[in-house]
């Protein structure tokens, strides 16, 4: 019996002193999508960046193909809330610098990605003078680059219009359909799920 492409087991995350969550139990195959939700505070983010391993959980195990997560690392790709682009650098230039610590990329395929998420014409303007959303976008184009299977997105939606929404939705969708693993957090109402989407809510696992 093959292993869940992504297994966490009693994971327990403890932030400022605080218990957020305890005795969690994960178990997800390729082609699914979780939502986690949850109230403010209850953890939302931490326990993304426990899955992505950006911090460790307080216990409990993460494993990606049966493995330990930090031997896998180069299997996930992690977008925070945060668009986490340096302004000083052009929309081209952000992605091929963040592609460069993973998976570099071609000059064309970092502009397919930019014309994918409506930036066509923006790749050598500077970041500092785009929009919320089209810093959000620039970000979300590494989306759109030959990737890792896992996808780890905290607040996806952030400064979106409803037309970028939408064609982030069908995107995230269709990852899953190809047998990519969505695992994401939003305020915003999902219209277009895979029929492997899960919702976690945090609130019933509070500590």
């Amino acid at each position: 019996m093959s292993s869940p492409f992504l297994e966490a087991t009693a994971l327990s995350c403890e932030r400022d002193w605080r218990l957020l969550f305890e005795n969690l139990d994960i178990s997800l195959d390729a082609g699914q999508m979780l939502q986690v939700s949850g109230p403010n505070g209850s953890g939302k983010t931490s326990l993304l960046r426990v899955l992505a391993g950006l911090m460790p959980p307080t216990s409990g195990t993460v494993r990606l193909n049966g493995q330990p997560l930090v031997s896998r690392s180069s299997e996930l790709l992690w977008i925070g809330h945060a668009a986490g682009i340096k302004g000083l650098l052009s929309a081209e230039e952000n992605l091929a610098w963040l592609c460069a610590l993973h998976r570099p990329a071609s000059r064309e395929r970092i502009w397919q990605a930019l014309q994918a998420v409506g930036l066509r014409g923006f790749e050598d303007v500077p970041c500092h003078t785009l929009s919320a959303g089209q810093q959000r976008r620039v970000a979300l184009a590494r989306l759109y680059l030959d990737g890792p299977p896992l996808w780890i997105l905290d607040e996806p939606f952030t400064a979106l219009d409803k037309q970028a929404v939408s064609q982030l939705e069908d995107h995230l969708a269709a990852h899953c359909r190809s047998g990519g693993l969505v695992v994401l957090t939003t305020h915003h109402s999902l219209s277009r799920v895979p029929d492997g989407y899960r919702d976690l809510d945090l609130g019933q696992h509070a500590a």
